[in-house]
């Protein structure tokens, strides 16, 4: 089935003269579950990798011989959404929360003659997050030379980086046609630090939709106007005592929508509005891929597609089980001068 993101409740454009010039594009992934395979675009499925070509690892020295296992977060899942769509009682029962009980405990590597495994050395097997086809996403940004397909690994564990509490996150292109032979089983960790790092299978649903620039990277005398108008509306807002806002803003409504998405512009909710340059080039940056814990929330339901305004047909805004930070998102930005440049990334 499709998704249709719903015509937005204002005519921004008009609203703002002057905004016309920055709009762009953005794509919505729309990830729901299903089952993909290696030929398809997808969120937590089975990545066209070759047989013969080594599993990305990952290899910074960190502790990961303790946490969850994969199939006990799958099968965890599995139980809650089937106890709570059960009528005419929902919820799990008894004996369904001892068993989430013992789904949720944390285990240990350990070897055939019952020594500890996982140690800081020992290269850890990554989890791959999605792949996506060129010719399923008209916003994805051009890979090296000739590429068609970004496939999207990280690391299960948050152990990386100065503090050694962010994520690790490993980008490669490839050109499909080349891939003889795809790697049947591919390996998994035995254990991971956090079950938002273990998504769902969950096929897309590629949508093209209009957006616009953060307001914060907007120019300054276009910026005032929309924060004017919103200072404006809260202001009324408060003077009739209403409690919760119902008029759309430009950050929820109007400009960035939430969830998957290829290319357009990045959200900056938890952070000042940057502009990020290549590390190797100095080339300003664009967003490659959005990562979100959510397809929308309670500030953003009007993105919610047309074809789930129901909520009897909605799939719900977790889909991916994927969390990012603490319900957040993760932006992965790439350099448009050369996409074999590292990439940079921004949790928000």
């Amino acid at each position: 089935m499709t998704r249709t993101t719903p015509p937005r409740p204002l005519d921004v454009e008009a609203l703002f003269p002057g905004l016309a010039a920055h709009r762009g594009t953005t794509t919505r992934l729309h990830p729901r579950p299903g089952r993909p395979d290696a030929s398809m675009s997808s969120v937590g499925g089975p990545l066209l990798w070759p047989a013969d070509e080594p599993w990305p690892v990952c290899t910074d020295p960190h502790p990961h011989g303790r946490g969850r296992r994969p199939a006990d977060i799958h099968r965890e899942r599995r139980l809650l959404a089937d106890a709570w769509a059960r009528h005419p009682d929902p919820g799990p029962t008894e004996e369904e929360r001892l068993l989430l009980e013992e789904l949720r405990r944390r285990h240990r590597m350990v070897g055939e003659n019952g020594e500890r495994r996982g140690g800081e050395a020992e290269p850890l097997p990554m989890i791959g997050v999605a792949q996506l086809y060129r010719r399923d996403v008209p916003d994805l940004l051009a890979g090296p030379g000739d590429c068609d397909l970004l496939q999207v690994f990280w690391c299960p564990f948050d152990a990386h980086g100065e503090h050694r509490t962010g994520m690790l996150l490993d980008l490669r292109w490839r050109r499909s046609w080349e891939v003889a032979e795809t790697m049947a089983r591919p390996p998994e960790p035995e254990v991971v630090g956090s079950e938002g790092y273990v998504p769902e299978p969950c096929v897309l649903h590629p949508e093209q939709v209009v957006t616009y620039p953060f307001d914060g990277l907007l120019p300054e005398e276009l910026c005032a106007r929309i924060e004017a108008r919103e200072e404006a509306l809260e202001e009324a807002a408060e003077e009739a005592e209403v409690e919760e806002w119902d008029w759309p803003t430009y950050q929820f409504d109007l400009s960035i929508p939430p969830g998957w998405r290829a290319g357009g512009h990045a959200s900056w909710n938890l952070t000042d509005a940057a502009v990020l340059h290549c590390p190797a080039c100095a080339t300003p940056m664009e967003l490659l891929l959005t990562v979100a814990s959510m397809e929308w929330d309670g500030g953003s339901t009007s993105w919610i597609p047309l074809e789930e305004r129901d909520p009897a047909v909605r799939a719900g805004d977790e889909p991916t089980g994927v969390t990012v930070g603490r319900w957040g998102k993760l932006n992965v930005f790439a350099c448009p001068a050369d996409p074999a440049h590292p990439h940079l990334k921004s949790i928000q």
